[in-house]
């Protein structure tokens, strides 16, 4: 079935910046995807196009890559007639046409929401709904694996004010009986912790960051999980439920020092106080003697591969790639070698075709890895990541707190699959880390 449309737009992302949204005409009618966007971005992403020009959205506005949908990969794939169900074809020709490597030609952005679009426009000319298009595209077996949702209920590092230097403290129903039950016990905690939160820090404290967490002024990491766990037990889930981190710690490394500063937000930062990466594993560990700690993200900075590779080897917890791997094929293969992480943290939009990242998460399947299906800080209305999370059936997503229609739209869409699917899926709970292999 031809495309007879391709059609780019400029729309607007959750934090009110620019973003591309494609349009794609079959007989089936028409199928739209928007992209997202990073604010800590890793250096080694694909590059998301953007105008540069100052004067208009203070450089960020995406006319160039909307440009490049509509008059050069729009006429191009109308021309070239490929099957809409063939994914991969679809996504090997944009990348030609493409021609770099990291699609800075053309625009990350732009190649993207071609990809997905047509996706949608594969899904529904097999009469299917795209989560298991996606599931046939990457050949999962059954039956299919409803993510246990990872909410990012308190922010600090780049996605905050206050002193706190870790970006993210997320909670895990992951001892819930299902999807739906994991939901709702975080979003019972989340209300416990906005109240504590104002309560203790004052009504500003319950403001929240770009992702739905709360940001209150916080100076330590431990003050923020004293806060979570005092959540936790009021809304009665104390030993049923996780925490996990997301340290983002490219942020707060200090290259020509080869040290951490977690203080990085003060100017006046004492350089005595920087740690060394065996100082802030130390710290690490002794947070998760502490608290039910199950996760962390991001641990060290994205080419301090020793440290990565030390923290390994001297710990059981999962350890998420993403400043790291950054859903690129070749930076997996040698976190993969060198032993670095032992999960994916899988965004689309830093590889910029689904076939790469379902390729991704099948690359960090074989070493048996556990895949996280990510949002971005920047999000839209676009629900795509929720089914690819069932597709590849993942066992864990992010999409920021049960705050925010951007972060709920997601997990509202696993709800609607959760309901569809009935006993013909599973939750991953506490297996979310081997889901593939349930």
């Amino acid at each position: 079935m031809p495309i007879t449309k391709v059609h780019a737009r400029s729309v607007y992302d959750s934090r009110g910046n620019p973003t591309v949204e494609v349009d794609i005409v079959t007989e089936t009618g028409l199928h739209r995807a928007i992209v997202p966007s990073g604010a800590s971005t890793g250096q080694h992403e694909a590059v998301e196009l953007r105008d540069g020009d100052k004067t208009r959205w203070g450089g960020k506005g995406v006319l160039k890559a909307v440009k490049n949908v509509n008059e050069t990969i729009g006429p191009a794939l109308i021309k070239e007639n490929i099957d809409v169900k063939d994914q991969s074809k679809v996504d090997e020709f944009l990348n030609k046409l493409d021609g770099t490597a990291n699609k800075g030609n053309l625009g990350a952005n732009a190649i993207l929401g071609v990809s997905l679009a047509v996706a949608k426009a594969g899904a529904a000319e097999k009469g299917v709904p795209l989560y298991a298009h996606i599931s046939d595209l990457a050949g999962t077996k059954k039956p299919y694996v409803l993510p246990v949702p990872f909410q990012n209920v308190l922010n600090g590092g780049s996605h905050a004010g206050g002193r706190l230097a870790f970006q993210e403290f997320m909670i895990v129903p992951d001892s819930a009986p299902s999807f739906s039950e994991g939901l709702r016990q975080g979003a019972e905690v989340y209300q416990k912790l906005k109240s504590l939160a104002k309560k203790k820090y004052g009504q500003s404290a319950g403001n929240v960051g770009d992702e739905g967490g709360v940001a209150p002024d916080i100076q330590t990491a431990e003050e923020a999980l004293d806060l979570i766990a005092a959540a936790i037990e009021e809304a009665g889930y104390t030993g049923k439920m996780h925490i996990a981190m997301d340290v983002a710690s490219s942020e707060f490394y200090k290259t020509d020092a080869k040290k951490y500063d977690l203080d990085f937000k003060n100017p006046d930062s004492d350089p005595a106080k920087w740690l060394t990466y065996e100082q802030l594993a130390d710290l690490y560990k002794s947070l998760a003697s502490k608290y039910p700690i199950v996760s962390i993200e991001d641990p060290f900075a994205e080419d301090d591969w020793e440290a990565w590779s030390y923290f390994y080897k001297t710990s059981d917890f999962q350890i998420v790639g993403d400043d790291l791997t950054v859903t690129n094929p070749l930076r997996i293969k040698k976190a993969i070698e060198l032993k670095s992480c032992n999960a994916l943290l899988l965004k689309v939009n830093q590889i910029g075709t689904l076939t790469e990242s379902i390729q991704a998460a099948k690359d960090s399947y074989a070493d048996n890895w556990g895949v996280m299906v990510s949002h971005r800080s920047g999000e839209t209305e676009d629900v795509t990541i929720a089914d690819i999370a069932v597709g590849l059936r993942a066992g864990q997503i992010k999409t920021g707190a049960p705050a925010r229609s951007e972060r709920l739209a997601k997990l509202n869409q696993i709800l609607r699959i959760e309901e569809e699917l009935g006993d013909k899926a599973i939750y991953a709970g506490e297996k979310f880390r081997t889901a593939v292999n349930l």
